[in-house]
């Protein structure tokens, strides 16, 4: 069935004006017409798209999930799943002689396809603090987490849709959810097509192949300097990912990251190296002497802990300098709900689930996060993630709708969630381990629900401007969530599985005894599974024991250390006991945030030194007028981290200086530059997550190993320059993307 297309009345898509911001609200309600008329009932949620939306959800879910941990950033995927899936569903009219999709089960697509981001978001930068505060990830705890915060997300805001997207049509703007409207009509006249994003899929896949599978180039050019620069260095990870971000999220934010980057590899190692090379003992936390130490001994030992201090002092500080913005959109929130929360009407376009099933499944979600085991919540924990839960959801779904969801500071309301819940957790003198559990079990399901939150408004705003209706909306997004929370929680577990190192360790003078123990048994996994099958009992130490450095270990009956377990999210280890690279290692700059609150604030035990560097290099950038959080984020991650991603902000700058037209905000967040960067960051994140599971199996590592060309093009593979300039050459096809000098989908 193939329904003509209604043209849209021009009020619904004129820009804002003055005049236009002070429409009556009723008035406002009643000259809107969208796309597709109220009583035009065309087929909507149907299997096919409900279906195609959530594997395209787990798909960008899992780039989202490589990319967050290893950046701490992820991008939004409604656009790129709007244009897939209508490129998609024009293949299936064509080669299965089906009816054509309409515009609305285009919209049922990217709807359920938007969750996966949204919660790989929520769980990339809280549950790998796990890890950092000396536990370890279940599937069980990961997929719950992500399964209840959100479906919580989605449920607090139902009640919002007629007071935010209706009755604030004109005010709230939600800039990605109007673009991919726009992006869903010009489908539906026939302007749209894939090729673009497939493009920089394809590019970036096999750009990511070359050197990761095939080893055909280098991955991190760089460059050590000598003596007369002890410490510094220059290095660049040629990921299409990296690049990929770096072009959405702009030129300032880009520039500002990597000059944290050369702050931390230029500046703070090589003074590290200067004044401390004629130490006679080590320098805590350190256990060895600075002058034996490499540019990565520095980092992991240094570094790391001035750029989370960093980190978490950007954090604070962005949530301070938002709370005009969250409390006042909060209260706006809550004003606009009254009287309309939960309205419906005869109206096919005015229909949401009912009220009494978004309070009962909301109640029956706090309560079965008391009754997980794992999150460790009790009565006093629910209360408090019901209430921030419910007072950031609105916060998030406002500010998402007045400032875009790439300025809409989600970290900063987890932050506020986890200091609120930390410091009252403190105050009753809850510190032991379990309450620590229940602070960031709080704070997980909060962020989720949070960027959930968001994510559903933008869609519900697309579905307003093109006639959808929004309880078939709603539970096409739940579906999604619900099949991506299923599946993420594996992803970030293999993903760690593949990049964790057991390496042999032996110190004879230091015994343990069982009240060292943690309770628990544990095997090696992953790729160095196969050199051991026995259990050991963990030990975790805070502080260095004599000899033996802070950590977690593996220790025989007799007590006695036989392995370092070093996690492949912010471990610090990149080579096995065989001699092997592990390429499969990720910062996760957010989760060492929320870690360093929960410690900082219930155990006080911080190395406070190195952590008071990096707060005061983000007051002094503050100070300075600039964004301390992307610094902070570029003085956090390796140098070779940051710079592909200045790289793209410089594409980003020359694309807009050169392009032959300019495009409108609408067009810029739909364009071919980001369509394409879209492109890039899934196809390669796509392919270092398929290539990190295959490195858990020796059958499969062994076949890695065979197709590995490196060892038979020396020359070639081992080539800074050649490695440098390939990707040099990937930032001139984005750019011709870009400028539309190449794959136009421009009609003659």
């Amino acid at each position: 069935m193939s329904m003509p297309a209604v043209e849209k009345a021009p009020e619904s898509r004129a820009p804002r004006t003055a005049t236009a911001d002070r429409v009556p609200v009723a008035a406002e309600e009643e000259v809107h017409q969208p796309f597709i008329p109220a009583e035009n009932d065309i087929p909507e949620l149907t299997p096919v798209p409900l279906i195609v939306g959530a594997l395209l959800g787990i798909l960008f879910g899992a780039s989202s999930m490589y990319l967050v941990l290893k950046v701490g950033l992820t991008v939004s995927a409604s656009i790129p799943v709007a244009v897939l899936s209508i490129t998609i569903f024009r293949g299936f009219t064509k080669v299965f002689r089906t009816r054509r999709a309409t515009i609305l089960e285009n919209n049922i697509t990217q709807t359920a396809g938007s969750a996966g981001e949204s919660i790989a978001f929520g769980v990339g930068v809280t549950m790998p603090a796990l890890l950092i505060l000396g536990y370890n990830l279940e599937i069980s705890q990961l997929i719950l987490v992500s399964v209840l915060g959100g479906l919580l997300g989605i449920l607090l805001m139902i009640p919002l849709r007629r007071a935010l997207i209706v009755k604030e049509a004109k005010t709230l703007t939600y800039p990605e959810g109007t673009a991919c409207a726009e992006v869903l009509i010009s489908g539906e006249t026939g302007g749209t097509t894939a090729k673009t994003v497939f493009a920089g899929l394809g590019v970036g896949a096999v750009f990511a192949l070359g050197y990761k599978a095939f080893g055909f180039f280098k991955d991190i050019p760089e460059k050590i300097f000598g003596k007369w620069y002890d410490g510094g260095n220059l290095s660049i990870e040629v990921g299409p990912e990296l690049m990929g971000v770096g072009y959405i999220i702009g030129t300032r934010i880009a520039m500002i990251m990597g000059a944290g980057g050369i702050l931390s590899s230029l500046v703070l190692m090589p003074a590290i190296k200067l004044f401390g090379r004629s130490a006679t003992t080590p320098i805590y936390p350190a256990t060895t002497l600075i002058k034996d130490m490499s540019t990565d001994d520095v980092w992991h030992q240094y570094i790391l802990y001035i750029g989370a201090g960093a980190v978490a002092a950007g954090g604070i500080i962005s949530l301070f300098k938002s709370l005009p913005t969250i409390i006042g959109g909060a209260m706006r929130g809550m004003r606009s709900l009254r009287g309309v929360a939960g309205a419906t009407g005869p109206l096919r376009t005015e229909r949401d689930i009912p009220l009494w099933i978004v309070g009962l499944g909301s109640v029956a979600l706090i309560i079965v996060c008391t009754l997980v085991p794992s999150f460790k919540i009790n009565v006093l924990g629910a209360v408090l993630l019901f209430v921030l839960g419910f007072l950031f959801v609105t916060v998030s779904s406002r500010l998402t709708g007045e400032v875009g969801s790439s300025s809409n500071p989600i970290s900063g309301m987890t932050v506020a969630t986890l200091l609120i819940v930390s410091s009252i957790f403190f105050a009753l003198g809850w510190v032991s381990p379990p309450y620590k559990v229940a602070a960031l079990s709080i704070a997980a399901v909060a962020c989720i629900a949070i960027s959930n939150g968001g994510t559903t408004s933008q869609d519900l705003k697309t579905g307003y401007l093109i006639g959808a209706t929004p309880s078939r909306q709603q539970i096409a997004i739940l579906v999604g969530s619900l099949a991506s929370a299923l599946v993420l929680g594996f992803v970030i577990l293999k993903l760690n599985d593949a990049g964790t190192i057991f390496a042999s360790r032996s110190y004879p003078d230091v015994t343990f005894t069982q009240s060292d123990y943690t309770g628990t048994r544990e095997h090696l996994r992953g790729p160095d599974a196969d050199r051991d099958s026995r259990e050991y009992n963990v030990v975790w130490l805070k502080e260095p024991r004599g000899s033996v450095p802070s950590g977690k270990y593996l220790v025989d009956d007799s007590g006695h250390v036989k392995y370092l377990e070093d996690p492949g999210i912010n471990g610090k280890l990149d080579t096995r006991d065989n001699g092997e690279k592990v390429k499969a290692k990720f910062s996760a700059p957010k989760p060492v945030l929320m870690s360093f609150i929960i410690e900082g604030i219930m155990t006080q035990k911080l190395p406070w030194g190195l952590v008071l560097i990096g707060v005061f290099i983000s007051v002094v950038l503050e100070l300075c007028g600039m964004s301390s959080l992307a610094f902070a984020v570029g003085v956090y991650l390796p140098l070779s981290t940051s710079t592909p991603i200045m790289i793209g902000g410089l594409v980003r700058y020359v694309a807009d200086k050169t392009a032959s037209r300019r495009l409108s905000d609408a067009e810029a967040e739909s364009g071919p530059g980001v369509l394409f960067s879209s492109g890039l960051i899934a196809g390669a994140s796509v392919i270092g997550t398929i290539l990190a599971f295959l490195q858990l199996s020796e059958p499969t590592r062994n076949f890695l190993n065979s197709i590995n060309v490196s060892s038979k093009i020396p020359g070639f593979a081992t080539s800074d320059l050649i490695s440098l300039l390939l990707f040099l050459g990937l930032g001139a096809v984005l750019w011709a993307v870009a400028t539309e000098r190449w794959l136009s989908d421009k009609k003659a």
